[in-house]
């Protein structure tokens, strides 16, 4: 078997190399878009992009609802039609269990404020002995009693979103 010297390697490497480089066509940027489109980057004023390779990946269009603002949030194409009786028995079903959970809450809610006594909660056993174990304590409760606002304040949000509640004759 022959081989070649060393400087005819690198000759021939670097006519590949060569031919290869041109056998890539140009891109130009048009601010986010790109083009391979000779005159019509000429056209727009875009600019040739040098050193590697572009692989451009096509996204998907905006709905028209969506790009036009609309606020209403409609159900993607091909989903089952929900009667409106049927809707308006789930809204009051939703009602009821977060009418339900928001009574739990604020009972929980005055049990908590009960048991704080205005940040001096009674003291427990060893609690008379470890000041620090009584602090910790109270900071707890105080901790878990905003929560409980909190939550309270998010079943409020939740109810405040279901339509309202048709009146009875």
């Amino acid at each position: 078997m022959k081989t070649l010297p060393a400087f005819l390697l690198a000759a021939f490497a670097a006519a590949g190399v060569h031919v290869q480089a041109q056998a890539q066509e140009r891109v130009w940027r048009c601010g986010n878009e790109y083009t391979n489109n000779a005159t019509v980057a000429q056209q727009r004023g875009c600019k040739v992009m040098e050193g590697g390779n572009v692989t451009v990946v096509q996204g998907t269009r905006p709905a028209a609802a969506a790009a036009s603002g609309g606020g209403a949030v409609r159900a993607p194409a091909g989903s089952p039609r929900v009667d409106s009786a049927d809707q308006r028995a789930r809204d009051g079903e939703a009602r009821s269990v977060l009418q339900s959970e928001l009574k739990k809450a604020e009972d929980r809610q005055a049990q908590l404020r009960k048991d704080y006594n205005n940040g001096e909660p009674e003291k427990q056993g060893s609690e008379s002995k470890n000041y620090q174990k009584y602090l910790d304590r109270v900071a707890d409760m105080k901790a878990e009693i905003a929560r409980n606002e909190s939550d309270i304040a998010g079943i409020r949000r939740e109810l405040g979103r279901l339509p309202p509640q048709p009146s009875s004759p």
